[in-house]
């Protein structure tokens, strides 16, 4: 298992992009609309095989039959890092060293991509949304590959929350990356980048 992308949350994809463009001086891609959830993204390009997408509710399509991915039918406030995804390419095992409430693969695709999401029923993942979703992709090229470099680089991403150490025990069996801190505390993320204008934060 590794770390494959950010999510920045927003109640309208135009916030959640101006958040990330503001924050790390860089302008964000265009990306696309998200079938079954409806919801769609902007992207970032990061070193390092990563990705940042700033992502919300698109207005534009039908509700869905199910609570969207992330939470973000409960989304509110300002646009704010909310969620991180792992990859794997082994789904049922990885699935079942995660916490119960992790959900169950979804396919789903936008525009030539493929990819299984393992999305919890409430759309809520556990650890009040901070334990990381988990992403299969099934396309011969992974999505950070056809993005232009920011020159931006993931340092360090914090999961804070009140039961930190069980989190990272769970994920402790399946992965190792030393830019992924646990710290026990309230409810939240924060992710540290190096960046063309110096250090940034998430």
């Amino acid at each position: 298992m590794l770390l494959d992308h950010l999510a920045v949350s927003g109640r309208t994809l135009a916030e959640a992009t101006a958040f990330v463009e503001d924050a790390l001086g860089v302008k964000m891609q265009p990306g696309g609309a998200h079938a079954v959830f409806h919801t769609h993204n902007t992207l970032v390009g990061l070193e390092d095989g990563l990705y940042l997408e700033a992502i919300a509710i698109n207005p534009d399509a039908a509700i869905p039959d199910q609570p969207r991915w992330f939470n973000l039918d409960q989304f509110k406030g300002p646009a704010q890092l909310t969620n991180w995804i792992c990859r794997t390419d082994d789904l049922p095992h990885d699935m079942a060293l995660m916490p119960d409430g992790i959900g169950t693969p979804v396919a789903l695709q936008r525009g030539d991509l493929r990819w299984d999401m393992v999305v919890p029923d409430s759309g809520l993942l556990p650890f009040d949304n901070l334990c990381p979703a988990l992403i299969r992709w099934n396309t011969s090229d992974h999505p950070a590959t056809r993005l232009a470099p920011s020159g931006c680089r993931l340092k360090r991403l914090t999961v804070s929350h009140p039961q930190a150490d069980d989190l990272a025990n769970h994920l402790g069996k399946a992965l190792s990356d030393d830019r992924i801190a646990y710290e026990v505390g309230a409810c939240g993320m924060r992710a540290e980048f190096d960046t063309p204008h110096g250090p940034r934060l998430l």
